[in-house]
């Protein structure tokens, strides 16, 4: 009678389908074919993980498969056949863990090629030590690699990774790149010389045509303030190298999560490379860095806020105007009433200069001025009519959520990549003489595969805090205009720090005279953030004339001919000359084109096409035409509005509009 079969599973599994010969699939799968047949076993099943790691069994969908059909009896199995232990795993914990489970049902591990048969005496001891060996070996070379990067970094020389902005590698060192580095000094001059923030700088590089060199997969060219943090806190530009900023720390209550976490300790040694800064500016910064965001309490008068703090300007250099108190005691102790007001903190300037602006403006007195003015507005008859026409209008977004994605997209690969390049270290074999060069080559892609992702991961996060402000700006129009319609029940019921947060959201700037005029006038000019109703059209900005009331408010406009024909016309009779009577009878018979408006297209649009144009998508065809802006009544709205580029199809609706209107 022939003896029957011994039943088994066979698991094979590689890291990566870029495989030594001996360890890919097929390879793995052959040699366990043979050996069941030499020893009389059925194979029943066969269980393959491609390109899953063996630090642990999670993630490994064919091994937990394998497991849970041991458990079930599915096949009724003796013997699991893998190639190496390394295949069945390479943690020591999991390897013991699941060979406990699958020995609860009975069912004993084979490693053909190291010949450990777990059904032996000697089959698990082996396992144990050969698996703990091996997860300590890879420990110990983890640790000879991060000592060898640590000594490179003692001697000064460049870690791996992307050179940070403003330098270039060169054989592997690090040397200056002009075509960048000026973009560095300029950071670190108007942090140190003048009150300016990192928000700030950044929106001065960006002001000022400096674009941002597109590095590492970025794909945006503005300055951002993490950019500007990130090159204030890091040592490098002084001539420093840093090393272990970042650490790969597990994550508590896993195995084998892990994640990268920044130390507030870490190395710092000269490096051999050039700065461009020098360590005093470096210094001078740092020590700005950390009193940066310090926060003071208030002790007295706690309800207060300076309600137009930074909105209003200083008459002479422009800057923000900040709120402060006098604060004097009495002979008895005691404190007289707080006096409040505005002042210029007489900063120091970009160009370097002191403001010499020296009166201090009563806060009660400008508040009241600015509040007035607000409330003359909403007190239009049809400030609420234009008010309603604009709350939930639609924005267009499409444009930004298309970057989104794009830069998500690039995110998804360089994670995968990066998590493959994970699995190939995993993978390597620890007997290899080439190990740890092999494995210091990974770590270095490595690294450069976190720089870049966080560079993306930046990117997004700059695009979608614009999409957000994008989209909070709209909102916060609604929430401003619904307010406004109940301007004058609402407001003297307002605390001051809701004051300052309504003023903060509908004021974007408040202009004073340096002097209160002969007429008691001091307000100059305001500008909102949104457009308002006001005299028959809508406006984002108010100017005072020489008049002595809020009334003669006007559009802010400055247009210029294009040029000047001189005219010389006589009037009575006689050849040449023009008889008065004529010139009465034409004028009254003269009827003047009607104007177009944005208004005008914008409904016209609609009722034919079904859609609604945006008015700068107007502005943008009429500039395309070679359409003189100032022929139009809104010409300061259009130049205003940002530069859009409206769809084919828009662009067609509009022409059509003003062959309608006689346009063109």
């Amino acid at each position: 009678m022939k003896n029957k079969k011994i039943r088994c599973y066979v698991y094979i599994r590689v890291s990566t389908t870029m495989q030594v010969d001996g360890y890919s699939l097929d390879a793995q799968r052959d040699k366990l074919r043979k050996y069941a047949e030499y020893q009389n076993m059925e194979i029943v099943q066969e269980f393959a993980d491609e390109g899953k790691s063996g630090k642990s069994v999670e993630g490994r969908p064919e091994f937990q498969r394998m497991l849970d059909n041991i458990e079930s009896g599915t096949d009724d199995v003796q013997f699991v056949l893998v190639f190496k232990l390394s295949r069945f795993g390479r943690n020591a914990a999991d390897v013991l863990n699941s060979l406990q489970r699958m020995q609860d049902f009975g069912v004993n591990l084979i490693c053909v090629e190291d010949g450990i048969d777990s059904s032996k005496d000697s089959g698990k001891l082996m396992i144990s030590v050969l698996s703990a060996v091996a997860e300590i070996e890879r420990e110990n070379i983890l640790v000879q690699t991060m000592e060898g990067r640590k000594q490179k970094a003692r001697e000064g020389k460049w870690n791996g990774g992307f050179a940070p902005y403003g330098y270039k590698l060169v054989n592997g060192e690090l040397q200056i790149a002009e075509d960048e580095a000026e973009v560095i000094r300029l950071i670190y001059d108007k942090f140190i010389h003048t009150n300016m923030g990192m928000s700030a700088i950044a929106s001065w590089l960006n002001q000022h045509g400096y674009k941002k060199k597109k590095r590492q997969n970025n794909t945006l060219d503005a300055f951002a303030t993490s950019f500007i943090k990130g090159v204030l806190d890091n040592p490098v530009y002084c001539g420093k190298l840093a090393f272990g900023r970042r650490k790969n720390e597990k994550v508590p209550g896993t195995r084998n999560e892990y994640r990268i976490v920044k130390q507030e300790e870490y190395m710092l040694n000269d490096g051999i490379h050039e700065g461009i800064i020098s360590e005093e500016d470096w210094e001078l910064a740092h020590q700005k860095r950390q009193k940066t965001g310090v926060s003071y309490e208030k002790t007295h008068s706690l309800e207060h806020e300076h309600i137009l703090s930074g909105i209003l300007k200083c008459p002479l250099c422009g800057s923000g105007m900040y709120g402060n108190v006098n604060r004097k005691k009495r002979k008895d102790g005691t404190l007289y009433k707080d006096y409040f007001y505005y002042a210029c903190k007489h900063r120091r300037l970009v160009d370097g200069h002191n403001c010499s602006y020296r009166k201090q403006w009563s806060e009660d007195k400008v508040n009241d001025a600015v509040e007035e003015v607000i409330r003359k507005l909403v007190r239009n008859p049809k400030f609420e009519e234009a008010i309603l026409n604009k709350i939930g209008a639609r924005i267009d977004t499409s444009e930004v959520e298309k970057e989104i994605e794009e830069l998500e997209k690039q995110h998804r690969q360089l994670t995968g990549a990066k998590n493959r390049l994970g699995q190939q270290m995993d993978s390597l074999d620890i007997t290899d003489r080439f190990y740890e060069k092999k494995y210091q080559d990974m770590e270095t892609r490595l690294y450069r595969l976190y720089d870049e992702i966080e560079g993306v991961e930046n990117s997004i996060s700059e695009v979608k805090n614009r999409l957000l402000n994008i989209k909070q700006k709209k909102i916060s129009e609604d929430n401003v205009y619904q307010f406004l319609l109940y301007f004058d029940k609402l407001y003297d019921k307002f605390t001051d720090l809701e004051k300052k947060e309504f003023l903060n959201s509908f004021v974007e700037q408040v202009d004073i005279y340096e002097q209160e005029q002969p007429d008691g006038r001091f307000l100059k000019h305001i500008k909102f953030r949104f457009p308002v109703y006001f005299n028959g059209s809508e406006i984002e900005e108010l100017s005072w004339d020489n008049e002595s009331t809020v009334e003669t408010v006007v559009l802010l406009s400055h247009k210029k001919p294009d040029g000047h024909i001189n005219v010389k016309v006589e009037f009575g009779e006689g050849e040449g000359k023009v008889p008065l009577d004529n010139i009465a009878k034409r004028a009254e018979e003269y009827k003047p084109k009607e104007r177009v408006t944005y208004k005008m297209i914008k409904e016209y649009i609609e009722a034919k096409y079904g859609f609604k144009v945006h008015t700068a998508y107007i502005a943008e065809v009429k500039r395309n035409l070679g359409l003189p802006m100032y022929d139009a009544p809104n010409a300061v709205e259009e130049l205003k509005q940002p530069r859009k580029h409206p769809t084919a199809e828009k662009v067609e609706a509009i022409k059509d509009a003003l062959k309608h209107f006689e346009v063109i």
